[in-house]
Formats: C-alpha cells, structure tokens, sequence
C-alpha cells in the first residue's frame, strides 16, 4: 500500500510528507536523558516539529519515536520516516522493522557515510546486553549504498526509496527534513547550529 501510493505521489509530483529525526549533541557518560527533534516536511519544506527526550545508551528510542508520531498532530497526514542513522543517544538502537509496523509507515534509517560496523560492534560489547543490541543492529537489514545515499530501509524497495530521497534533498546528501532536525537539536543545546548539517 505504501509502495503503490509513494509511487503514485512521486508519478505526479504530488506532496511527499516526512518527518526528519535527529538526536541532540550530549556529553556522553554523563547525560542520562538526550533531546530528539522531529522535523515534518512537505518535499523540502518545513511544517512543523516535535520534540521529546530518550536515554543515553539505553532502549527506549524506537518506543519514544512510536509515542511521539502517534501522538502527534501530524501523524495522519505523513507518508515516510526518517532517521538520522539506527542509533541515537550514543547505542539507544532504532528496532526498524519494529518501528514500522506500530507507526504503519516505512521507516528509513540515513547515513552520510557507510558506518564502521565493527567499531560500533565493538562499542556495543562494552554496554549491557551486548547480544540484544546485536540483534536489533542486525534486523535493521543490508546497508544500501546509492551514492550520495547510504541507508537502511524497511517497508519499501530501495529503488523507490532512492527516487524519494532524491525528491526530499535540495542539496548534498541528506534529506532537508534530516538537515533541518541537525540544524534545531545543535543550536538548542549550544545555542547555535554546528558546522555539519
């Protein structure tokens, strides 16, 4: 259903709702509690936001991201989700698949770069439950690589995701709702927004 109606918005160049989420910058081992905004936009233009907070290295992001969209004003109207990567708040790991099917959206994880698994295996291994945090790291599924795009997706084709990440860009490699969420969650919590968006 999904597949057929971004299909169809992209054939027509209808309107494409997303939101774009990104964690805050933190100070890790010391923050037990991080930022995360919520970007909505139509294509490439800002909507609206939410915001709401997860645990540093914890487990609760993919159940704090279902919270905030279902709750959310927004909500009926959004067509894709957007992530800043699989992890936020250092190792809180993004359950994909789980994700959505409780939000009933396809769910896209976006790197700027193809991530170093190993170093980020071997972080996991310090934390607790290094074997649950594998798990979930793994379900997320192959890492495609459509340069500029490095993703995870679940719910749709990589083909048809690329077509709409293309469509979500202006300009470089990240979707603007990912840049915008970048932009917002830096200067709240440094008072103005970094180098890197």
């Amino acid at each position: 259903m999904n597949e057929n109606k971004l299909d169809f918005l992209l054939r027509h160049n209808r309107q494409i709702r997303v939101i774009g989420f990104d964690d805050a910058p933190f100070i890790r081992h010391t923050s037990s509690s991080v930022a995360v905004a919520g970007i909505v936009c139509s294509l490439t233009r800002f909507e609206g936001m939410l915001w709401g907070h997860i645990q540093a290295d914890g487990w609760d992001s993919t159940e704090q991201l279902t919270k905030m969209l279902l709750s959310s004003k927004f909500y009926p109207q959004l067509h894709l989700v957007l992530l800043d990567g699989i992890s936020m708040g250092g190792l809180n790991l993004i359950d994909l698949p789980s994700l959505a099917r409780q939000v009933q959206l396809p769910c896209v994880a976006v790197m700027r770069k193809f991530p170093n698994l190993e170093k980020m295996k071997s972080a996991i291994t310090l934390l607790p439950h290094p074997e649950k945090r594998l798990g979930i790291l793994a379900q997320a599924g192959e890492i495609q690589v459509q340069p500029p795009f490095f993703f995870q997706v679940c719910g749709l084709s990589a083909e048809l995701t690329i077509r709409v990440l293309q469509r979500l860009t202006d300009r470089g490699n990240v979707p603007e709702a990912l840049r915008l969420a970048h932009l917002i969650t830096s200067a709240v919590v440094n008072g103005e927004s970094g180098k890197r968006a």
